[in-house]
């Protein structure tokens, strides 16, 4: 690594010191260093000001993306109900945070992959090629998008309605009508309440072992002694024999339409 470093050092000096008249062509090869040039000047048409707005805005987007992931797609529901798994069986380090939102992670790509594809086949390859504009785009990758959106909530649109009313919207004729700013909100709130229901059932019989290990305490005495130091290997022992974590992932992925 000290090798490379150095080497890198030395071609940027030699880059600094050669003359301004003297080109790549002229020293027999080329370093392969290439120049950037960054100017900031004034506007000189509305279009040059409308570009430099789009930018932003792409740059504020790309700040964005993660939560978008996050909240237009399988990660929600699952990194949840992940948590509310790590909370039921009273563990406090293990596993990492880290590693239970890389398993959201990959799980989401499982589920997602189809809804990936479709975009990447029939937004992003034809808009490379130059056989549609940004707009037309735009509108090819976001249909598979609230398609998948429409398919998780069942028929269940009560949130959509809610929302549809909270911003006094006329009733809209077909699904394809509802706005997406209004879908994404009413999507996430359906996904936290499905999560919240998973979660609750995740932790029925986990609060039965606690009850019974804080009773069996009482009734010998041992008050002073914490149950959940108790319970938690009784936890461990039931969720390693009935595969926890492999019914976990697979009603994960059944849940999703």
């Amino acid at each position: 690594m000290k090798k490379i470093i150095a080497v890198l050092l030395f071609l940027l000096a030699l880059g600094a010191l050669m003359p301004a008249g003297v080109h790549a062509q002229d020293t027999g090869r080329s370093l392969g260093i290439p120049f950037v040039d960054l100017t900031v000047r004034s506007p000189e048409s509305n279009k040059e000001v409308a570009l430099s707005i789009q930018l932003l805005l792409l740059l504020a987007v790309l700040t964005l993306a993660p939560s978008i992931v996050i909240l237009m797609t399988a990660f929600l529901r699952i990194s949840i109900v992940l948590d509310f798994v790590k909370r039921a069986l009273s563990l406090q380090q293990v596993p990492p945070n880290q590693v239970l939102m890389g398993i959201a992670l990959f799980l989401t790509l499982f589920i997602m992959w189809p809804t990936v594809t479709d975009i990447y086949e029939n937004s992003f390859k034809p808009f490379s090629e130059g056989k549609m504009n940004i707009e037309e785009m735009y509108t090819s990758a976001e249909k598979p998008i609230r398609l998948f959106m429409y398919k998780q909530m069942s028929g269940d649109y009560d949130s959509v309605r809610l929302f549809m009313n909270m911003r006094k919207l006329p009733r809209p004729d077909s699904l394809a009508d509802v706005p997406t700013f209004v879908l994404i909100p009413a999507f996430v709130l359906h996904e936290l309440t499905v999560a919240f229901k998973i979660g609750i059932l995740l932790f029925i019989p986990f609060i039965v072992i606690d009850l019974v290990v804080a009773s069996t305490l009482m009734s010998m005495g041992m008050i002073m002694l914490p149950p959940v130091m108790i319970s938690l290997p009784f936890k461990l022992i039931l969720f390693v024999l009935v595969d926890g974590w492999g019914l976990i992932t697979q009603q994960l992925v059944a849940s999703f339409k």
